[in-house]
This record gives structure tokens, sequence and C-alpha cells, in this order.
């Protein structure tokens, strides 16, 4: 079984704490390394946990908040001051993408966007990346549009990734049968475009998922983490569920 991990950059909400950064990821395994959204400090946080951004093979932007793609221009930036000339894919919906390259634009980056490859996708559409790296997609409800990912590789169980929603049939789909979940729980209360701790462990219960990992949350703002994961609990679903952490390393076995 080949060597694989999600590793959680960051894992806050658009309000972070001392200890956790705007919510993005990577994936660590054949087709990769991809990074899922770009927060402030992607390339450092890459670095951190081992991965050298130089060889990132692409980018998935869920959607254009700004916590959410405001790191990409100093990303672009500090790939091409490291040498960076191979063009680097960039996929979104094609809103997301409009936006995210107004923000390249506005920081004066013109002359190092070349390295952007921008490739825009439509929700449900499946991706092939390599190295029988599959990414399915999926549209969330969330207040702008945005998408859900699943990831599939040979040898290796499904890891779902629910970005900004609230509970919606689309991502329980997506999410059915995968080995993993890493679902938002930003809000304490049902809330348009969100979802609670507890209503993230009913979407693993229906979904069938073993484990469960909570982002997009902070303990100050959503609710302590003794009590997210009661809630968790709460919910029906019966597998191993935790709040995910910064820098956080998932393995894939």
């Amino acid at each position: 079984m080949p060597n694989a991990r999600i590793v959680l950059l960051g894992t806050g909400t658009g309000l972070p704490d001392p200890d956790r950064a705007y919510t993005h990821l990577v994936w660590d395994g054949p087709g990769g390394p991809l990074l899922v959204d770009v927060g402030g400090e992607s390339y450092r946080r890459l670095v951190a946990v081992g991965i050298d951004p130089q060889t990132l093979r692409g980018v998935i932007l869920t959607h254009s908040h700004c916590d959410h793609i405001n790191g990409l221009p100093a990303l672009l930036f500090s790939l091409c001051l490291g040498g960076r000339s191979e063009p680097l894919p960039i996929y979104g919906l094609a809103p997301t993408l409009e936006l995210a390259a107004g923000y390249v634009h506005a920081a004066g980056l013109e002359e190092w966007a070349d390295v952007a490859e921008w490739r825009a996708i439509a929700a449900g559409d499946r991706l092939r990346l390599g190295e029988g790296l599959e990414v399915a997609t999926a549209l969330t409800a969330h207040s702008r549009p945005c998408i859900a990912l699943r990831f599939t590789a040979p040898n290796l169980p499904a890891v779902c990734y629910s970005a900004d929603t609230e509970p919606c049939p689309a991502v329980t789909e997506l999410a059915t049968g995968a080995r993993l979940l890493i679902h938002e729980a930003t809000v304490a209360e049902p809330f348009a475009g969100h979802t609670t701790p507890r209503q993230a462990g009913a979407v693993a219960a229906a979904a069938g998922v073993r484990q469960l990992v909570l982002v997009h949350f902070s303990p100050r703002w959503t609710m302590p983490v003794d009590q997210a994961l009661a809630e968790v609990a709460a919910s029906g679903f019966t597998g191993a569920a935790q709040v995910g952490c910064d820098l956080q390393s998932l393995a894939l076995v």
C-alpha cells in the first residue's frame, strides 16, 4: 500500500484562533501533493510538514471566500522566487477562479502569475490527476458556489472533504462509503451555509464513514472541543471522531 496522508494545514474559521489558521489542507499521496485552498501562509506550512512547495502538482480552490483564497498571491510569489517555472494547475468553479485571479492581479503580480494555469471545472466533475488519483466533486450548500471533494487512489481508502456547507444530500452522497470524512463544524446552532458538530456527526453516520474529523472549527467561536465531541456522539455517529488541529497528519491506511 502506498504511503499517503492528508495534512490539515489549518483548521480554523474565518475568525482565526491563536493556534488555528484558516482551514486548508493538502493531499500528500499518489498524484500529489495537491493543495486544497490557500490560507495566508500555505508555503511556510507546507515546509513545516515536510512537503516541498515546489513539488505541488496542483491547487483546488473550493470557493471564493477570502479565508480560502487569500494566500494565493503569496504562494505564487514564493514559488516563483524559489525558481518554479513549471505551470501550476489551479482548479475551481469559474466564479471562484475569476475572483482568485483578481486577487493575484490586484497584488501587482502580473509578471509572477504566468506560473498559474487556471482550469475551470464544474460541480460533478471527476478530475483524473495522475498515478490513479481521482478527485470527485459535488456542489455544497453555502453562501457562494462551493465544491466538496472526494479523493480516491489505488489501494487507498477514500477520503471526503465537505468544504464549507450546511448539511446537504450532495455532500452526504459524495461521502458515502468513504473511510474518512473531514467535515466543517463552524457553528453551535444550525445556520445557513454552515454545519454544527452534531449535524456533522449525523452526516458521517448517514454516509457510513468510519472516521470523522471536524475542521473549520473554533473552541472560542463554536464550542469547547469536549462539547463538540459530545455533540457528535449525540448525533448517533459511532465511529472514531476528533477535532482536527493545525499541522495534523492523517495517515491513510
